[in-house]
């Protein structure tokens, strides 16, 4: 399972769609997703986000598009999944909130427990 953040109302706007993520693919060139067990490295990058987010859980397998797990100078050895074509539903397989601390720091989502952070 892979994860991409996305703020709740630009979800609202999209799940009803067969597909999704054309506006992050030209200004990026694919779709930023994380694994799990790095999901706490890249979510304290929201923090500043007054908006209401979701963590939508995408199942690789089901993914109709190429998806790469890539490395460069600032991932320090970690490799996350990029996804160079639009997302299809069909294979989001779970829409958890964006939990946060009275500080606004994520806390990780109970259902995601059971996958150490590394």
């Amino acid at each position: 399972m892979i994860i991409h953040c996305m703020k709740k109302e630009a979800w609202k706007q999209v799940e009803h769609e067969d597909f999704w993520g054309e506006d992050e693919i030209r200004k990026s060139g694919f779709i930023h997703c994380s694994t799990v067990k790095y999901l706490w490295r890249v979510l304290p990058g929201f923090e500043d986000t007054d908006e209401d987010m979701v963590l939508l859980c995408i199942d690789e397998r089901k993914l109709n598009t190429k998806l790469l797990y890539e490395d460069d100078e600032t991932y320090q050895g970690r490799y996350y999944p990029h996804v160079y074509g639009p997302i299809n539903n069909s294979a989001v397989v779970y829409v958890l909130d964006y939990l946060k601390d009275p500080d606004g720091h994520y806390l990780k989502n109970p259902e995601l427990y059971h996958i150490a952070d590394e």
